[in-house]
């Protein structure tokens, strides 16, 4: 039974981890809050497309808008990510640095399948179409 919550709670878990996951977004393009370790620059291509897909779904599930497209992106990244990045250090997520990666991953796949919850531009849309 869903309560009155859940809308709120999901909002929050929403917009918390699209907050989180753009930090990575200005860390590669800005070195903000700081630079990732390792990382050569010039950014190799693919982590100029990963950065890219990290701005643009950032934004739009903090903001709520075209969220269970951009979650779903999101997760399909950060799934590629662990993949190509992590897994080849260790089958361990714990010892191969996987682990933010797989728990974006699942929390991203559960807000595409969820949707924005409350305080969201889809939210506002679809209430707006309603009246």
């Amino acid at each position: 039974m869903m309560t009155p919550w859940a809308p709120r709670t999901l909002a929050v878990l929403r917009i918390v981890t699209a907050l989180l996951f753009l930090e990575h977004a200005t860390m590669k393009f800005f070195e903000f809050p700081a630079e990732i370790p390792g990382v050569p620059h010039p950014l190799p291509t693919i982590m100029l497309i990963a950065g890219a897909i990290e701005v643009v779904t950032g934004l739009l599930m903090t903001a709520g808008l075209y969220t269970r497209v951009a979650a779903f992106v999101a997760s399909g990244e950060m799934a590629a990510a662990y993949w190509m990045a992590h897994a080849p250090q260790g089958p361990w997520p714990a010892l191969n640095m996987g682990e933010p990666a797989i728990l974006f991953c699942f929390v991203f796949l559960h807000i595409a399948a969820a949707g924005a919850g409350a305080w969201s531009l889809d939210t506002w849309r679809q209430q707006r179409t309603r009246t």
